[in-house]
């Protein structure tokens, strides 16, 4: 007579391919039903960001702040499911009562910020109710930095890009004079020889050194300083860093289409031109990151950095 075959635990899925992916000792089923309803309210945002915002410069960041917020929360998955069972019922749940009404309000009245931003505080709530404020603290960056992705009012966009391209415009166009290139400046619109460029948003915008904001402090995270004010100095930084990066931009946009013509000016190469922003930014920050090493290192023993 043949023995019954024996199931698994309800909450474990052992020796699944699945199981691997889990943290380990998590309850399978609970975590299935809370990102399946996650995914119920969320995945349709998404759809609509990747139909209407992400597609632009400005915003064009947005899916991957998502995808480096996930694959953080990802590696520090073990870590979340190893913490005791502390949840903090009353916090937890007053975040998802919050969390639905700006997701519902923000759904109803198409405003991206309340959306969008609903799912910040949507994860914060579930940390709550699973592991308490232990369990928030081991994620806070990465919902911090998910916060990078949440699109920013239009009016307050407006507001500050307009101050930010002029500027922008006028340290390209002196530096560009300076090397004796024959540049002559109108509010946000260049001229160099028979040609004309109207700095865009994406170029000198707020979202654009938002964006370079985040590449900063993704790489401080990343690097595991401990000295606070090395940190904070770095972050500070971060904001003349973007502009230098945005101008480097600027004036490569300005000497390709002097030398090789409009149409590259506004082909491929201004595409490329926005990688250089990135890759710009990316050496300043190592650099003064490297300086602030050896400023606070020379501060006495002691002192981590």
């Amino acid at each position: 007579m043949s023995e019954p075959l024996s199931r698994p635990p309800l909450g474990q899925l052992a020796a699944s391919p699945l199981a691997r992916l889990l943290p380990r000792g998590a309850d399978a089923w609970t975590l299935g039903l809370v990102l399946a309803g996650f995914a119920l309210l969320y995945l349709p945002t998404w759809w609509g960001l990747a139909h209407t915002v992400w597609p632009t410069d400005e915003q064009g960041h947005g899916p991957i702040i998502l995808l480096v917020s996930g694959w953080l929360m990802w590696q520090r998955r073990d870590a979340l499911a190893a913490l005791p069972a502390r949840p903090d019922t009353a916090s937890g749940s007053a975040l998802v009562l919050l969390s639905l009404l700006l997701y519902v309000f923000g759904r109803s009245q198409s405003i991206w910020l309340f959306e969008v931003g609903s799912q910040v505080t949507m994860m914060l709530a579930l940390a709550l109710l699973f592991r308490g404020w232990a369990g928030a603290r081991l994620i806070w960056f990465p919902l911090f930095f998910l916060l990078f992705m949440v699109p920013l009012p239009e009016t307050l966009v407006a507001a500050v890009t307009t101050p930010l391209k002029s500027a922008v415009s006028q340290v390209a166009e002196h530096l560009l004079y300076a090397f004796g290139y024959p540049v002559a400046r109108s509010g946000v619109t260049l001229f160099v020889g028979p040609y004309q460029l109207l700095v865009a948003d994406a170029c000198a915008g707020l979202n654009s050194m938002f964006t370079l904001e985040a590449l900063g402090l993704l790489y401080m995270n990343l690097m595991h300083h401990t000295n606070v004010a090395r940190n904070v100095t770095l972050a500070v930084l971060i904001i003349p860093i973007s502009f230098i990066a945005n101008v480097v931009r600027v004036m490569i946009l300005v000497l390709v289409t002097y030398y090789a013509g409009d149409e590259a000016g506004q082909g491929f190469v201004h595409g490329f031109a926005g990688m250089v922003l990135f890759l710009v930014a990316l050496v300043l920050i190592f650099g003064v990151d490297k300086v602030l090493g050896l400023v606070f290192r020379r501060r006495g023993p002691g002192v981590q950095s």
